[in-house]
This record gives structure tokens, sequence and C-alpha cells, in this order.
């Protein structure tokens, strides 16, 4: 622990954090995509709206996502079905400490939020159909700034946008890449190792590190 105070928001990253993609393999593997094809899309994705952020370009994830998986099939599958490949986002389930850990952040007193690259309304439509809106006060999305995390805009503009000072904004996620984003743009960092299990060495370490969620939010609870 270094000398940072007790964050007054907690934000969490969604995709992966608090919902797992590997659910979603099955009905990839249903329309004949290859074993494995979810986690190579997913990456894709990622790389692609992180090039568009750094040459100063911008395109939603929804629509990033899909051209990604058109590219990994070799535009085999029609684009329709691509679309609702990647519309079964909105079917997933939360991680199980999900839950337990956004309750545990609300009723300890900082407020919660969630910051994505994905949407606002997909964003808010899943939170809600699992139950956890209840613990989430609003969703941020890198669609009001037109930047891709790990790019600063969206971590300014989180703090900002809850009125907090960076300081004092803590990013839960479970990718390295977010946690070193949030880590520049001067937030307080937790990283949960449940999907990545080493954090790189190339990185500063996070404020705090956990094995889970719940893990992570009593870390920076302590602070």
């Amino acid at each position: 622990m270094d000398e940072r105070q007790r964050p007054l928001v907690i934000a969490f990253d969604v995709m992966e954090t608090l919902f797992p993609i590997v659910p979603l393999e099955a009905r990839f593997t249903a329309a004949g995509l290859a074993p494995g094809t979810v986690r190579l899309w997913f990456e894709r994705t990622l790389r692609n709206g992180f090039a568009l952020s750094a040459g100063g370009g911008y395109r939603p994830f929804a629509e990033v996502a899909v051209g990604a998986l058109l590219d990994v099939d070799g535009h085999r599958l029609t684009e329709p079905t691509v679309r609702e490949l990647v519309g079964a986002i909105a079917e997933l389930e939360p991680r199980p400490e999900a839950a337990a850990a956004l309750r545990l952040a609300r009723t300890a007193g900082p407020r919660v939020v969630a910051l994505t690259n994905g949407s606002a309304d997909t964003t808010g439509a899943l939170l809600g159909r699992t139950g956890l809106d209840a613990h989430v006060e609003r969703v941020i999305s890198a669609d009001e700034v037109r930047r891709w995390k790990p790019a600063p805009e969206p971590y300014l503009h989180a703090a900002a946008a809850c009125g907090v000072p960076r300081a004092r904004l803590a990013l839960v996620a479970a990718h390295a890449w977010d946690v070193e984003g949030a880590r520049r743009a001067g937030l307080t960092t937790g990283w949960s190792s449940h999907l990545e299990g080493l954090f790189p060495q190339v990185f500063e370490p996070a404020d705090v590190s956990g094995a889970d969620l719940v893990d992570v939010v009593e870390g920076l609870l302590e602070r």
C-alpha cells in the first residue's frame, strides 16, 4: 500500500472483469467457427480499437467487434449472423463473486460505477438483466469521449463525471493494460488476477492486487 487515500468512487471494468466471455464459445462453435475463436476475436477487437485511438480515430465497440469477427472468420459468415453472434454479449452471466464485490464496495461507502469501452446502453441492459445495476450508480462509456481505454481520456472523463479527484477514483479491472492506462491517468488501481494470472513486469504494479474481485475491493477499502 502507498500513501493514496481510500477511493470515493470505485469504477469496474465490464468485459472479462465482471462478465467472462468464455461462454460465447458454444455459440461461436455452433455457428461453425473454430474452437478458440472467441479469444482471438476479442483480442482482435481490442487491438483494432486501441489502434484507432492511438492514431486519433474512433469507432464504437459494436462496429469494431463485428468487423473483427468478419475478418477472423474470413468473411464466410454473413454480416447478420456475425452481428447476432456479437450481440450474444447481452446474454452473458457475471462472475460468481461479481455481485458480492459490487455490494461490498457500495455498502462500504464509495460510489460504484462501470467504466467500459462498450456502449452505455448495451452495458446498462446487461447489468440490468443480471441484477448488478442495483449496485451501480451509472455506466460511463468510452463513446462519451471517443477514445478507447487505455487512452487517458476515458479515465479522466470518469473522474470528472463523478466529480472526484483522479486519485480518489479507483479502477478495478482484470486486464493489466486497463490498470496501466488508469495508473498513467492518475487513478488508484486494483487488478484481479482471475483472467491473466500474472501481472506483466513491463508495467508498474497495481496499487492493489487480488485473486478475485472481492479480494481487490477489500484491499481498496483498507486504504
